[in-house]
């Protein structure tokens, strides 16, 4: 092999780096295989499941059963609690099943394909938050829908309704920052047993779920305060009205909180799970 044919083939190994590593490339690349964990996460029965189906289903029971004694506890309905509070579960369910998706991908050496491809190194991680948020917004909206099917209404106006939706995409990131650091460190199943365990307390100890006065005063500071319950009052104050500064800024606090902290090892993860 002649000294040129080796620069030649040096120069075009750089070119190559250059356009991997280039603006252009991270944001069509990142577009690319946002496409592809969507289309596989529509293609997903569990995905479906949990974050479409069971959402509905348990805000159709919680309505069923404890609507009438929540509005008569109250002297509000209880949908104003309930529905902010399932959209929540529902972001959370959605980032285990991703996260379990995560770690097959690991597992099966599909990350490690694409640290060898003409890829950007950043597009995969991206990919995945700008998914999530498309997967969090796409199942606020319906289990919404099926909310004011029950009569769930929005008071406070077109505004706020635009404002609402968005919270529970701010959340369900922070909680997939989250997975994802976790996913890329452990065992599927201690990720859907921690995580399950987790989105269960901050459900059934949330205003979400009952208002605050239900539960023992000796709690009551934990449970008023706790990530989920501050974004349900956010949520309720949205739609029906009320105190809004307060629990808006602790439920970004909250968020962004968890995204700082868990942001360096959910990328130094990926990054070593696709090295493997």
């Amino acid at each position: 092999m002649s000294v040129e044919t080796t620069l030649a083939q040096r120069d075009t190994a750089d070119f190559i780096r250059v356009r991997e590593a280039s603006a252009p490339a991270l944001l069509r690349h990142t577009w690319i295989q946002t496409q592809r964990l969507l289309l596989r996460w529509a293609r997903d029965p569990i995905t479906l499941l949990e974050t479409l189906i069971v959402p509905c289903l348990l805000l159709l029971m919680l309505n069923i059963v404890v609507g009438s004694q929540i509005q008569k506890f109250s002297g509000h309905s209880a949908l104003y609690g309930s529905t902010p509070m399932v959209t929540l579960v529902g972001a959370l369910s959605g980032t285990v099943a991703s996260g379990v998706m995560l770690g097959r991908e690991r597992d099966a050496g599909l990350l490690a394909r694409f640290w060898v491809l003409p890829v950007h190194r950043g597009s995969g991680l991206a990919a995945r938050i700008l998914a999530e948020g498309c997967r969090i917004f796409c199942g606020t909206i319906i289990i919404i829908a099926f909310g004011m099917l029950l009569g769930f209404r929005f008071h406070e106006g077109p505004l706020a309704a635009f404002a609402f939706l968005w919270l529970p995409v701010l959340f369900g990131l922070a909680f997939a920052t989250m997975v994802t650091a976790i996913a890329v460190f452990t065992a599927k199943s201690t990720l859907v047993e921690g995580v399950a365990l987790l989105s269960s307390l901050l459900m059934f100890f949330s205003t979400g779920f009952v208002p605050l006065g239900a539960y023992p005063n000796w709690i009551q500071p934990v449970v008023r305060n706790q990530p989920m319950s501050v974004a349900v009052d956010s949520m309720r104050a949205l739609a029906e009205g009320g105190e809004l500064a307060r629990p808006l800024l602790l439920t970004i606090v909250w968020s962004v909180g968890m995204i700082i902290v868990f942001a360096v090892p959910a990328a130094y993860g990926y990054r070593r799970a696709s090295r493997r």
